[in-house]
């Protein structure tokens, strides 16, 4: 093995293979799903980049939702500007927060109204049941049109919109946090 001078990022190890081309969306989406949170990253008045911490949900299309109040920064941004990108963080393989599986998605944001789809959004993030009917907070969709999975060093793959369309059946959401009791007590 060749000799590495101080300060090397490179691994010692060659990299895990690559995930077959067409397993590549689906693991893509499973990432997105299972994450409890992501980066939303949104332009700023004269197009500076901003970033903010959102919670998502993952429609049975693939649609990402977020539920946003009008007194946040960022979603005065995606009213003025509704392009936008994701970034969702899987669970680092070890002490080097480089090998977290992640995947960060573009698009533009809509708002919109449908109870269907809050719904979907409030089974993922439960809690938020006591602010889900304030009047500043609203629904906001995002079609992923690409993007890109890491899987750690030398591991990047490109994403098309195809990639982030689940299968049909594969969408259904995924709703998380603790059972409920069927006799009502906590």
């Amino acid at each position: 093995m060749a000799s590495r001078e101080p300060g090397d990022s490179m691994p010692e190890e060659a990299p895990p293979p690559a995930p077959p081309a067409e397993e590549r969306g689906p693991a893509a989406r499973a990432l997105m799903r299972g994450a409890s949170s992501a980066t939303l990253a949104t332009v700023a008045e004269g197009g500076q980049p901003y970033a903010s911490l959102v919670t998502p949900a993952v429609a049975e299309d693939g649609a990402v939702l977020l539920w946003l109040s009008t007194l946040s920064e960022h979603t005065r941004q995606l009213a003025r500007d509704p392009r936008c990108a994701l970034l969702f963080l899987g669970e680092p393989e070890g002490p080097n927060p480089q090998t977290t599986p992640r995947v960060t998605v573009t698009g533009l944001a809509e708002r919109i109204e449908d109870p269907g789809l809050k719904a979907v959004w409030l089974a993922r993030h439960p809690y938020a049941e006591l602010y889900a009917d304030f009047a500043d907070f609203g629904l906001w969709r995002i079609m992923p049109m690409g993007g890109q999975m890491v899987l750690g060093f030398a591991r990047a793959h490109r994403l098309r919109a195809a990639d982030l369309r689940p299968a049909p059946g594969e969408g259904a959401p995924v709703a998380t946090g603790p059972e409920p009791d069927p006799e009502g007590v906590p």
